[in-house]
């Protein structure tokens, strides 16, 4: 019998851990010692690079030549890679991304495809992919020209080492090859060529054109995970030297610093560039747009050769056209030294792209390295190319075009600028702060966001950003959850990319500097995390810590529920109960009695009562009154009086202070429907007009996530109040924000069935109006 007694013991016992354990593991503000790896001597649990950090090095020596007929880059290159880990490695991994447009990719394969009862010509090509855009390797061959061994699998390539490349050593290797250059306008892609059917031209705007090294790290081993399209790159630094081959009227921008200006640009052009580094208002001209259209008439039949050259640059990217128009100005740093801002764009670009481009990149690097660090590169190049925005090292191609009659909206304005700013601050992330592109999409877009966020309210006030406030992205968090995943999402398993791995993660942050820690907690906290991870490669966990470690902020709790969930935020005002201390003053609680029981609500029968029933028993024989027929118990006598006098005389100078200054208590009910815990925001707004806000923090819910309740003491009267007054948290429900309840407008259209055409843009429009105006139309 005792055994069983003792034995049943030892299950309630286990029962109850278990229970505690679960609890344990769901509350929201436990620590994330799960989530994230073991620091180590590599990456220190402060989130800084440990004492015995190290990364790999790639330096590239690479000749190409652009074929203007043929729309194909052939090239080759000399790779030598420096093994600086602690590991002898067996074989090294090359990217060949440009094998995504190979026919037999699996980026075809795996994009999902239908039939219906009616298809386009459009839609049956789709089906199969036609156009051959991979790599063809001519060979691949060690530094003594002997043939390498090496295996190419999709996306990747293996080269299978004679021998392990041992700790601290390096190794020297050379690929020829080429491919054809993709259509971006028929096909897509970040990198291809634009055609101009009217003056039968080319704008290329030329990227992952060569075969690149994989990064090996202490995160990943090698990051070779195969290339789909979406989830972009990931490269170790090096030093370039790359020679491009182009026709001899084309202009090319690039990556690095142009090594032979003597041999590519005119005396008058290189006069100009030495007037646009002294410049810091507007840009000069180096090459203007009547230039640019005499220079489109004919084509070169000789080529020439353009030689760039780039330190501890991750990436290479360039741009080359005769079509080109070319801006610059001088950006200077903090420490002295000037950057050059610099555009090319066709004619079609203009006005806009003169008025802005130059002028937006100046304000990027300005305000980018107010919160992180000065720029550290030479050149920071924005190139028009239509319909894309994509970034590298020192280079961008960004859309952005006006109509033909020069008019744009302000959809096309803003956006361009919007582009241009985010696309120039991808040097910061993650050119220099180097994050893992093809594993964590928000470690790059949605910094980038966040500060494109900042940068664009400095470049003009109520800017219309699409990302940053938090009510912008209250949309897709109280969407459908099957179709939303973690900001922890691998970047190709991501569902709504743009908002989840740009919008989202730019909102948290944005929350983060406004609300949880403070701008100047945060700022600080950031610019650390910037300048310690500047030319390496930090993980999300190296992120996470250094804004805890240089704040002194917990934000365990903040990680989880934005990062490693899809919560959402709905917090509800479920109830308000106003309260005051009971005076006892007989007078003053009698007139305040008699006055809640006038505004009382009357029970139906009582009202009809009154107007059908001519008189009750009492009425018609009055003999029936007695004491309590007419008794008012809120009455005050001298009894009374004299009680609250022995009552006052009872009281502490203390209590009676409280009892006179007669304010009012008011307890508050919070409902968490969203499940992600957030600061509560409260804001009394009074009879008298004035207001009063109170913030607590997310701590409040540590004990129960679900309810909590918090009691306010006011000196006046409460007439209304309202949770997340300033739109502050991403709560997707307002609605249940508000005590009293507010019934919420919502309009409607008085629907009429009209055709509707192009239209006109507000430029257009105000055009049209001005020659009527003046009779000239």
């Amino acid at each position: 019998m005792k055994r069983l007694l003792l034995f049943s013991f030892l299950c309630v016992l286990a029962l109850s851990a278990a229970a505690q354990e679960e609890n344990v593991n769901k509350n929201k503000f436990r620590q994330m010692y799960n989530e994230l790896p073991t620091p180590n001597v590599y990456r220190n649990a402060a989130g800084a690079p440990g004492h015995e950090y190290w990364q790999q090095r790639a330096d590239y020596n690479i000749s190409l030549e652009l074929d203007d007929e043929q729309q194909r880059i052939y090239g080759t290159e000399e790779i030598t890679y420096f093994n600086n880990s602690p590991d002898n490695l067996e074989y090294l991994w090359v990217q060949l991304d440009q094998n995504m447009r190979a026919k037999d990719s699996d980026t075809y394969k795996t994009s999902p495809s239908s039939m219906d009862d009616r298809m386009s010509s459009g839609q049956l090509k789709s089906l199969t992919p036609t156009f051959d855009g991979g790599f063809k390797l001519d060979y691949v061959r060690d530094a003594n020209g002997k043939d390498l061994s090496h295996t190419v699998v999709k996306t990747m390539m293996r080269i299978n080492l004679p021998e392990p490349l041992k700790a601290g050593a390096s190794y020297t290797f050379s690929i020829k090859w080429w491919y054809n250059i993709n259509d971006r306008m028929e096909i897509g892609g970040r990198s291809g060529y634009e055609y101009f059917e009217e003056d039968d031209n080319y704008l290329y705007t030329i990227a992952q054109f060569f075969p690149r090294m994989a990064v090996y790290n202490d995160v990943e081993g090698w990051q070779n995970k195969q290339f789909l399209g979406r989830g972009e790159f990931t490269l170790p630094f090096g030093n370039y030297e790359v020679s491009i081959t182009v026709p001899e009227d084309h202009l090319v921008a690039a990556t690095g610093t142009l090594q032979n200006p003597n041999e590519v640009l005119t005396r008058a052009q290189r006069k100009k560039l030495e007037e646009a580094k002294a410049e810091r208002d507007n840009p000069v001209i180096i090459v203007s747009e009547e230039e640019a259209r005499e220079n489109e008439k004919e084509k070169a039949a000789k080529t020439k050769t353009w030689k760039f050259a780039a330190e501890n640059v991750r990436d290479f990217a360039f741009a080359s056209s005769r079509k080109f128009i070319w801006d610059a100005m001088g950006v200077e740093q903090s420490d002295g030294s000037v950057v050059m801002a610099m555009s090319m764009y066709p004619k079609e670009g203009n006005p806009l792209w003169e008025k802005y481009s130059t002028k937006a990149v100046a304000h990027t690097l300005k305000w980018y390295s107010h919160y992180t660090f000065d720029y550290p590169y030479p050149v920071a190049w924005s190139i028009n190319a239509k319909a894309i925005g994509m970034e590298y090292p020192m280079i961008c191609f960004n859309f952005g075009r006006p109509e033909e009659d020069g008019t744009y909206t302000e959809r096309v304005k803003y956006g361009m600028i919007g582009v241009i700013i985010h696309e120039v601050g991808h040097n910061y992330f993650p050119m220099i702060v180097n994050s893992d592109e093809r594993q964590w999409t928000w470690m790059d877009e949605g910094l980038n966001s966040f500060l494109q966020y900042l940068a664009e309210q400095q470049w003009e006030r109520d800017y219309p950003s699409r990302r940053g406030p938090a009510h912008k992205i209250v949309d897709y968090m109280k969407g459908d959850k099957s179709k939303i995943t973690p900001i922890m999402t691998n970047s190709e398993s991501i569902y709504q990319f743009g908002n989840n791995a740009y919008g989202k993660p730019a909102t948290a942050l944005n929350i983060l500097r406004e609300t949880i820690m403070g701008r100047e907690l945060f700022d600080y906290a950031f610019k650390t995390y910037s300048n310690r991870w500047m030319f390496k490669h930090p993980s999300p966990a190296d992120f996470f810590r250094t804004m805890e470690d240089a704040s002194a902020i917990d934000l365990d709790w903040f990680w989880r529920g934005w990062f490693f969930t899809t919560d959402h935020v709905d917090i509800a005002l479920d109830g308000v109960k106003w309260y005051r201390i009971d005076t006892q003053e007989p007078l003053a609680e009698s007139e305040l009695s008699k006055k809640m029981r006038e505004e009382e609500p009357q029970y139906i029968s009582s009202i009809r009562n009154a107007a059908e029933i001519e008189k009750t028993q009492d009425e018609i024989d009055p003999a029936l009154r007695d004491f309590y027929t007419d008794y008012d118990p809120l009455s005050v006598s001298i009894l009374d009086r004299e009680e609250y006098e022995k009552y006052l005389s009872s009281l502490s100078d203390e209590e009676r202070a409280m009892l006179e200054a007669g304010k009012n208590y008011y307890e508050l009910s919070f409902r968490n429907i969203g499940g992600l815990v957030m600061p509560i925001i409260v804001q009394f707004q009074f009879e008298d007009g004035s207001i009063e806000d109170h913030y607590i923090p997310a701590e409040i819910w540590r004990m129960n996530d679900k309810e909590v309740s918090k009691v306010f003491i006011t000196e006046k009267e409460v007439q209304q109040i309202v949770v997340d007054p300033y739109l502050e948290t991403a709560d997707t429900d307002t609605g249940n924000n508000y005590y009293p309840p507010r019934t919420q407008l919502n309009r409607f259209e008085l629907y009429k069935r009209r055709s509707w055409g192009g239209g006109e843009n507000p430029m257009q429009r105000d055009r049209r109006a001005k020659a009527k105006e003046e009779g000239t139309d």
